[in-house]
């Protein structure tokens, strides 16, 4: 992972977690729905004065974020018990793409020695990973949800990034868009899931594949995935699509 050394050494202990502290007000800067009438103009990203305030502190917010972030610790995950099967809201950002997985395939490619186009059948030869994590929501709520996939990490060992790849960018059928850096991409809980609670992944929940992270806020997590693209720059009109629109990139929890 990629970080500013000189910005570690020139803080101490007690400035970096104030300032951490500080980055934390940013979590009410953004919404994972797509309705940001439902987000308070105070903190609405779209306000100009919110926005100057981001403009000011989200450099050093991203260098912090990175630097408390370690790639292979593992978030915590609960008990089958505990799953909320009615937590997890559904939001639309523009319409409900509706994929036959019978016919889909993933497009992996940018960066990478062996581009490819996976059928469902290929991800579900790959090893299955389950986990039950907490889905964050920055509008105040959260979800404890199972869900079943392949790791990000093993596609990219697939398709074998270029040395040179530090980000990773996922569109969506819906023509929603994000970016990851790559360790987080990469981390061991970072998942394509295709279940959720142990039945196929509905719909409205982004069948037949989404992310599913418990290091990233809500909106990070991309559904109805249709292309994952390894890239060594990030075109900065194109970061996300609310990140576009104020909203902070990095977004770890």
């Amino acid at each position: 992972m990629q970080f500013d050394k000189h910005l570690y050494r020139r803080f101490s202990r007690r400035q970096l977690m104030q300032y951490a502290s500080l980055s934390g007000m940013g979590l009410f800067l953004g919404s994972c729905s797509s309705d940001s009438s439902r987000v308070s103009p105070i903190f609405n990203p779209l306000n100009q004065q919110s926005g100057n305030v981001r403009a000011l502190f989200e450099p050093l917010n991203q260098s912090i974020e990175e630097l408390i972030f370690q790639s292979k610790t593992p978030s915590r995950e609960y008990p089958i018990s505990a799953i909320e099967p009615n937590a997890l809201l559904v939001n639309s950002f523009d319409t409900t793409p509706v994929i036959n997985p019978n016919t889909f395939k993933l497009i992996v490619d940018g960066a990478v020695e062996r581009p490819m186009q996976l059928s469902m059948k290929d991800i579900q030869s790959l090893p299955l990973i389950s986990m039950v994590i907490q889905h964050v929501c920055v509008e105040g709520w959260a979800a404890i949800v199972q869900w079943r996939g392949v790791r990000l990490y093993d596609i990219a060992k697939l398709v074998q990034p270029k040395a040179g790849a530090r980000y990773v960018y996922f569109e969506s059928a819906d023509n929603y868009y994000e970016s990851w850096d790559i360790a987080s991409a990469l981390h061991p809980q970072s998942l394509l899931a295709y279940q959720k609670n142990g039945q196929d992944l509905p719909v409205e929940n982004g069948a037949p594949l989404r992310l599913a992270s418990p290091i990233k806020l809500g909106y990070k997590q991309s559904k109805w995935v249709i292309r994952v693209s390894f890239t060594n720059e990030l075109v900065q009109q194109r970061r996300g699509y609310w990140v576009d629109e104020g909203y902070e990139w990095f977004a770890g929890l």
